[in-house]
């Protein structure tokens, strides 16, 4: 049943495809309706997205997180290894308190309209992203100042190992060029310039000529935003020559394509409540549920999910098992993997914490505790309504009753600090780690908001922080996760059920090398182009 229906999507995605010209508020560009080969095309690609970043291209208001910045260049930069390497950056040190991190620069840059980038660039780049207050996490920064034309001094008020990762995902601006219509009009010291920005429908970048490091393979690259069928069915057209799809379609053959599945660390867990009911945000809002704030349950349900289940059954086999946050990155412990799939050995662990069916209605109570909660999800995602529809499936043999329910994100976030929620998390940060589990993040937006507190796990993060390399800080990192006695994964607190790691699936043109991608991070497409200059048609 599941193949016909998959049959049936992919004709409607194909003929809304050939319609979309004259019957779509999403026109397909005029530049992708000719199939034109490789071969007489060499140094162009179209790709299809889904993901237009519809703030624009402005690194201070969080643009190049997630993948490559394109226009602008970085102070350091990751390389396929994830390994810090020189990006604008000659060299850099932090001083003995962590405190001062000075950076030397390069001398032969040059913004895309000529003028040479120097250290009053750096300078004004941070200064702007901390005046505009954006996802770009600065409050950690004490000041920025410009030592010589090609020297940068940042004073942090406390040392923070991670604002190293601030300098990878921060892209220069040029001070002389930075004005309102930047986010649609970006300058920069990147491989590429911004052609063309046609909103809801594509983006058209060339290379740039003034670019310091490797040039680009390809002269032009033309991003298409298009839903999931449409991007599949693009690529049965052979009008694209990389296209993002769902799992629903990974087992799906296109002539001349091949299926690229990326691991990443794009997760999908449980945030438990942590806490027992009583208390209020700032804002009213509800905390703590009495069932969750009880560790068999949290430990029950991690024990019990069949996570292999969940990435055979919903993802076509097209993911991984998720322990943690940060599976497979060089700060995860390996040992939080625990055995799941386990229903005797998680109803042990309720029987040995009270948990108990008296009254034969199939739920197990506690006293007069009754073990069901609502699990919250984000209603117009599919995985995670096929998540928590799973989840739920699976906690019935051990009399846990798991109600879920569907809603907006304005709804999410009255309901999280009292419910658990279906939440996904993912980066090349591990800072993330602290955000999603320190107790001086309780309650701050999506991170903690279950309320999880552990005095032993806060001293390792601040151990982690006050490292000054990320290799001293990763193995405080790890201890946070499990140190053979506590932590914040499931071997220990269990503050969350981990369950699913996504791939992110591409079809492919057989002859482009898209190189050695890393471990992708939270968000289907983008994460692509981290090395994009690498791209290339095979010989």
């Amino acid at each position: 049943m599941r193949k016909k229906l998959v049959g049936v999507i992919v004709l409607i995605a194909v003929s809304a495809l050939m319609l979309v010209g004259c019957n779509s508020s999403k026109p397909v560009p005029s530049e992708v309706g000719n199939s034109v080969s490789s071969q007489e095309k060499k140094d162009e690609l179209v790709l299809a997205f889904d993901s237009e970043p519809e703030t624009g291209f402005d690194p201070t208001t969080g643009w190049g997180r997630y993948g490559s910045p394109l226009f602008q260049s970085t102070l350091l930069k990751r390389d396929d290894k994830l390994n810090i390497v020189n990006d604008l950056a000659t060299s850099y040190e932090v001083s003995q308190d962590g405190k001062v991190w000075t950076v030397k620069l390069r001398e032969d840059v040059k913004f895309s309209d000529g003028q040479p980038l120097t250290a009053a660039d750096v300078v004004f780049t941070y200064e702007t992203a901390t005046n505009n207050g954006s996802v770009v996490d600065l409050n950690s920064m004490s000041k920025v100042e410009a030592l010589d034309d090609y020297t940068v001094r940042f004073t942090l008020k406390e040392p923070q190992s991670t604002f190293v990762n601030t300098i990878i995902g921060t892209g220069i601006i040029p001070q002389h060029a930075y004005g309102k219509d930047y986010a649609e009009n970006p300058i920069g010291s990147g491989p590429y310039q911004l052609v063309q920005w046609d909103k809801g429908q594509q983006v058209i970048i060339k290379a740039n000529p003034e670019y310091y490091d490797k040039q680009s393979y390809f002269k032009k690259i033309t991003f298409l935003f298009l839903n999931e069928d449409a991007s599949f069915a693009a690529a049965q057209a052979g009008t694209v020559d990389l296209a993002y799809i769902p799992a629903a379609f990974s087992k799906q053959k296109v002539p001349g394509m091949r299926l690229e599945s990326i691991q990443t660390v794009d997760n999908r867990g449980i945030a438990f409540p942590f806490v027992k009911s009583g208390s209020v945000t700032k804002d009213g809002l509800p905390i703590g549920n009495d069932v969750t704030a009880d560790p068999a349950i949290r430990h029950a349900i991690n024990i019990a999910v069949d996570r292999q289940a969940l990435v055979d059954g919903i993802l076509e086999g097209q993911g991984t098992k998720a322990y943690t946050s940060v599976d497979g990155l060089p700060w995860w412990n390996p040992e939080t993997v625990i055995a799941d799939g386990d229903i005797d050995g998680a109803k042990k662990v309720l029987e040995n914490a009270g948990w108990k069916d008296t009254d034969g209605d199939g739920i197990v109570e506690k006293g007069s505790l009754k073990a069901e909660f609502t699990l919250y999800y984000l209603a117009n995602d599919a995985i995670r309504q096929s998540l928590a529809i799973t989840v739920a499936d699976m906690m019935k043999p051990l009399g846990i009753n798991i109600k879920i329910e569907g809603g907006s994100w304005d709804i999410l976030s009255q309901k999280m600090h009292a419910n658990p929620v279906l939440l996904g998390w993912g980066s090349h940060d591990p800072h993330e780690i602290y955000n999603i589990y320190s107790t001086e993040t309780a309650g701050i937006e999506y991170y903690n908001t279950g309320f999880y507190s552990n005095k032993t796990v806060d001293g390792y993060f601040e151990q982690a922080l006050q490292a000054r390399t990320e290799a001293e800080a990763n193995e405080f990192w790890k201890k946070a996760q499990w140190d053979g006695v506590t932590g914040l994964s499931a071997k220990g607190d269990a503050a969350w059920a981990w369950l699913v790691n996504i791939n992110h699936l591409y079809f492919v043109k057989d002859e482009l090398d898209i190189g050695d991608q890393r471990i992708h991070v939270h968000g289907h497409g983008w994460p692509a182009t981290d090395n994009i200059v690498e791209w290339k048609w095979a010989e």
